[in-house]
């Protein structure tokens, strides 16, 4: 499976959208500060995914919602 995701800063309310295939990894990963994308802005809440079963299907709804 493949995953589109918004997260929302607590900090500024900024949106976040993302692509992965293991969801709950990445979450972590933002939640954890390791992804320098969204580090200055964090904490992140997640607020809306959707499921893909392919990547290009996935990729072209992330491009769609940025």
């Amino acid at each position: 499976m493949f995953y589109v995701y918004v997260q929302q800063s607590q900090k500024d309310n900024g949106f976040y959208i993302g692509y992965t295939s293991d969801l709950k990894k990445r979450i972590a990963e933002h939640a954890s500060g390791k992804s320098a994308s969204t580090r200055p802005r964090g904490p992140w809440k997640l607020i809306f995914y959707e499921a893909y079963l392919n990547k290009y299907d996935a990729l072209r709804r992330e491009k769609y919602l940025k």
